[in-house]
């Protein structure tokens, strides 16, 4: 298993693998393991119900009792279209082929919208943990718009088995303040009826994408997002994994501090994701990184996600794109690799 990974890394194996964080180190960090519930989420507000959810996702799949978790997310049918996300492999039209991927694949939890977990709920709510995505970005709108808006509710989760909610916030755009209030209200309302939280805490905005950089995978930018996420209480983020740094002082707004970029990151990809989980309250609440779309060399690029997100002390993975836009045996085999670097004990914390 060591020599796969070191070999899907190629020349980029011993940098990822051997890297020693300089910046925050991990005795500083709440880090995911087998006592994560009792250790960390017991001591705060959650209600009994949502630690018991919560153990109940971790206690599922091929990561069942290590703390780390592998979820497939099947939302692109709205976020992008049915077209896009289903037409490189028709089967999953059906959504039954959704749950059944995540089932033989050995996922933690599948997420997806209200149509396809309904349609199913009857005979798979009780076999894998379902999270309802509460709201969507929808591309029929012409022109496009860029706003999460709620297709389902709370009560709805609740009523179909689900153990957990998930919904977007697009920091930084100018619909951001409405879609804080309502998420936050929502995220209240699901703790109360026993569901987890998880937030994809995305930047979306124009302005942060310059002639230099894409600031909206900025290691300062999204970090601050995960810091607002995990205000709103959210149990788990999931935030696209950085690829660069120094958003705040490019884009010159907000306020920050030098030592951001002196003492508490550097260049290292492991460094700046450590950075996103030191603002989700040094790891209390779980890091997941986006597998991110499909393309060339998806095995390769999953792996690596799952290494640097790991040995930055992160939580797991969400993997959608990358293993349903293939024939089935192949999404397995994809989603199986990146489970493997969190069962192997060869690949630490930096």
């Amino acid at each position: 298993m060591a020599a796969k990974i070191f070999e899907l890394l190629g020349d980029e194996a011993d940098v990822l693998l051997n890297h020693r964080c300089g910046t925050i180190t991990e005795e500083n960090l709440h880090l995911p393991g087998p006592d994560f519930i009792e250790r960390v989420a017991a001591v705060s507000d959650r209600p009994i119900p949502v630690l018991r959810n919560l153990q109940m996702i971790f206690n599922t799949g091929r990561l069942a009792g290590t703390g780390y978790l592998s979820i497939l997310p099947v939302d692109q049918s709205v976020e992008h279209s049915a077209g896009s996300a289903f037409a490189p492999n028709p089967i999953y039209f059906d959504p039954e082929n959704i749950v059944k991927l995540a089932m033989e694949g050995g996922c933690n939890a599948v997420v997806s919208t209200l149509g396809i977990l309904g349609s199913i709920a009857r005979k798979y709510a009780y076999r894998i943990p379902f999270v309802l995505k509460l709201n969507h970005n929808e591309l029929l709108t012409y022109p496009d718009k860029y706003d999460q808006i709620l297709f389902s509710n709370v009560d709805q989760a609740f009523e179909m088995g689900a153990v957990a909610v998930g919904a977007t916030i697009y920091f930084g755009s100018s619909e951001s303040n409405r879609q804080i209030q309502e998420i936050s209200e929502a995220f209240r309302y699901a703790h109360s009826l026993g569901l987890v939280t998880i937030l994809w805490a995305y930047l979306r905005n124009r302005s942060f994408k310059t002639d230099k950089a894409d600031y909206h995978v900025a290691a300062d930018l999204t970090g601050q997002a995960n810091h607002l996420a995990v205000t709103l209480e959210a149990d788990i983020v999931k935030q696209k994994q950085p690829q660069n740094n120094g958003g705040f002082k490019a884009l010159g707004f907000g306020k920050t501090s030098e030592k951001v970029y002196s003492e508490l990151t550097s260049d290292h990809p492991i460094d700046l994701t450590r950075y996103q989980v030191v603002n989700c309250y040094m790891g209390r609440a779980g890091l997941i990184n986006s597998g991110g779309g499909s393309g060339q060399n998806d095995l390769a690029q999953a792996v690596r996600t799952a290494v640097i997100n790991k040995r930055a002390g992160g939580m797991g993975l969400i993997v959608g794109r990358k293993a349903f836009q293939r024939p089935m045996s192949e999404g397995i085999e994809l989603v199986n690799a990146v489970q493997d670097v969190y069962l192997n004990s060869e690949v630490t914390i930096a």
